[in-house]
């Protein structure tokens, strides 16, 4: 088995620590922002909402690297995830799409609320029917469900690889989830990181 691979395996491991989290008293927190410096085990974030946040990076931090995807990469059964907005039709408007690595198959199967905005929702699940026109109107189910998802022409597309340490760079774009360990210090679970300047959009 190539090293690719073996980390692409791990790749469930990463995400489900958002999960895992959430079962325990304290919930992870969500950061989005941009790198502002890094080394010997720490790194320092500026948020979109202009706080500097400093984090702890252990050997237990697990990184992705976040790569565009395209419309033609959702295919039914595919296994993808979309931060999204409830219409008035009980439907969804994607905000975004993860396409999911094979994988990754599973990882946070199911539809909850998110914090992109105020009543966004996320929906990770199996692509059904695709239709509309271009094909952007999606059926996407999971245990105990199923959303019918619009994909505008707008919404970015992504999907994921392994990432390192060395991707943690000044200026990079990142989504971390994050802990506070006993003495209130942030602690990185996961620090999904965007390819060539991408702004993860989730």
């Amino acid at each position: 088995m190539t090293i690719h691979r073996r980390l692409l395996l791990a790749l469930p491991a990463a995400l489900a620590l958002a999960g895992q989290a959430a079962a325990q008293s304290q919930p992870p927190t969500r950061l989005r922002g941009t790198i502002l410096s890094g080394g010997d085990g720490t790194l320092a974030v500026k948020t979109q909402a202009g706080e500097t946040v400093p984090l702890a990076v252990t050997d237990k931090t697990r990184i992705l690297q976040i790569l565009p995807a395209r419309m033609e990469d959702i295919k039914p059964g595919s296994f993808i995830g979309t931060a999204a907005m409830p219409q008035k039709d009980g439907t969804l408007m994607a905000m975004e799409i993860q396409v999911f690595p094979e994988a990754m198959r599973g990882v946070g199967e199911g539809h909850r609320p998110w914090d992109l905005r105020p009543d966004s929702t996320m929906t990770n699940g199996t692509v059904g029917d695709v239709t509309g026109t271009s094909g952007r109107k999606l059926t996407l189910k999971y245990k105990g469900g199923e959303q019918t998802v619009t994909v505008p022409a707008e919404a970015p597309i992504i999907t994921y690889a392994p990432g390192t340490p060395a991707m943690l760079t000044p200026g990079a774009h990142v989504i971390i989830f994050a802990v506070k360990d006993a003495g209130g210090a942030m602690r990185a679970g996961m620090i999904g990181v965007g390819k060539d300047g991408l702004v993860p959009p989730m």
